[in-house]
């Protein structure tokens, strides 16, 4: 029998409301049985949580690990996808390449039984747990048995062979950050970091002290003595320093007097928990550019916070994707052994 043939977005699996995009919809059909013509079909082998979902799970579930599996299995089966009902945010997964639709075998550099990690969120990724595994909570990061499909829009990596696969994982869930800073920083400006010694922190710390050079200055913001340590022994920024406990105008006076008055050209939120948006605002100088890359972030705190504060800065919502991202990302890894020894002693 012929394949269906499916939307190039995925709206042909959109339960309701109808006529949305997977992502925004509050249902999604996650039968794996059969597929469309132009789907992939992947056995998932780990969901990355994002790591404003998992914190916001974990805390949920009081640490529990059993209450954390009842709250996925709750997700996922109420939305036919691991979209966090309070967060908004999902992941993403590593797995092996299952069927391939007929409509797409031509068309993709993929076949049956590559390793794959999908680029796109969890939160529009029909998908089905039958079993969970394993948590590491520490990372984020669940291992199951189950099905996910990925549409044709859809983008991902195959996984490299000279990288440990959760170390690819854990990178390339984050790879709109890096790609991102490469394009945002330039020679000479101060680059604030906020959430500097966690995942996406630490490979923007790496990027932007690139990028700015000798005359630039790079500062790392940590909260946890653990990550501020962990960020002054990678030596990838200026200055690093704790801002746990402080407040919002707090952490815009520690700045001004880092940069003698002169504020962040650009301040970038790696923060995985909310209500940090104030906090990058107050960071940055007049026309300078806060990059929200935070799933935490809520739009509307940033946009009237900014407002109420007479703040005229440039603010980019984290995309979590730019043309590259994955090799540009994975590649970091490569060239910097210190980055790589404390991703594989983190993540691998």
């Amino acid at each position: 029998m012929a394949q269906k043939h499916g939307n190039k977005y995925g709206t042909h699996r959109v339960i309701e409301p109808v006529g949305v995009l997977p992502q925004p919809a509050n249902k999604v059909d996650n039968n794996t049985d059969e597929i469309y013509d132009n789907e992939i079909l992947i056995d998932v082998q780990t969901l990355n949580i994002d790591s404003a979902s998992f914190t916001d799970i974990s805390n949920r579930a009081n640490h529990d690990p059993e209450k954390i599996k009842e709250i996925m299995f709750d997700i996922v089966a109420k939305q036919g996808k691991h979209r966090n009902p309070w967060t908004g945010s999902g992941g993403m997964l590593l797995g092996k390449v299952e069927k391939i639709g007929d409509a797409l075998k031509d068309n993709i550099d993929l076949k049956v039984g590559d390793r794959i990690a999908t680029l796109v969120s969890l939160s529009l990724t029909p998908l089905r747990i039958d079993e969970i595994l394993e948590i590491r909570p520490e990372i984020d990061q669940v291992d199951i048995k189950g099905k996910a499909i990925l549409f044709e829009s859809g983008i991902y990596a195959k996984i490299p062979s000279d990288l440990p696969e959760k170390l690819s994982l854990s990178a390339l869930d984050v790879a709109g950050a890096p790609a991102q800073t490469a394009k945002l920083c330039q020679y000479g400006q101060n680059v604030v970091i906020l959430g500097a010694g966690g995942k996406s922190g630490m490979l923007c710390c790496y990027e932007a002290k690139k990028r700015v050079g000798v005359t630039g200055k790079v500062i790392g913001l940590a909260n946890s003595p653990k990550s501020t340590n962990r960020i002054k022994e990678l030596g990838f920024c200026d200055v690093v320093e704790s801002v746990k406990g402080l407040t919002p105008v707090q952490v815009g006076e520690l700045v001004s007097k880092l940069t003698n008055g002169k504020m962040a050209d650009v301040t970038i939120n790696c923060v995985n928990v909310p209500d940090q948006e104030m906090t990058a605002i107050l960071c940055t100088k007049d026309n300078g550019t806060v990059y929200f890359f935070s799933m935490a972030t809520s739009f509307t705190k940033a946009s009237l916070g900014a407002e109420g504060i007479g703040a005229d800065v440039n603010m980019i919502m984290g995309n979590g994707y730019t043309k590259g991202h994955a090799e540009f990302t994975l590649q970091e890894l490569r060239e910097s052994e210190k980055l790589r020894k404390i991703f594989e002693e983190l993540y691998a």
